[in-house]
């Protein structure tokens, strides 16, 4: 039986809400429109891949 080491290819992402500040972890291959959780502004949308981040990306989590 062979093994295969596969590394984790999605990642999250630590953004910050140009509205409000407010800052949050998203997915980045979201399937649903994810809003900010204090004042409603979209975060990211769902593309069928990878999303379109529309805050600024503060960090990549692992």
């Amino acid at each position: 039986m062979v093994r295969q080491h596969r590394e984790n290819r999605s990642k999250f992402y630590r953004v910050k809400c140009p509205d409000c500040e407010n800052e949050q972890v998203i997915f980045e291959k979201a399937s649903t429109v994810v809003d900010c959780a204090v004042c409603g502004h979209v975060l990211a949308e769902p593309t069928g891949g990878k999303a379109v981040i529309k805050a600024e990306i503060k960090a990549e989590l692992q």
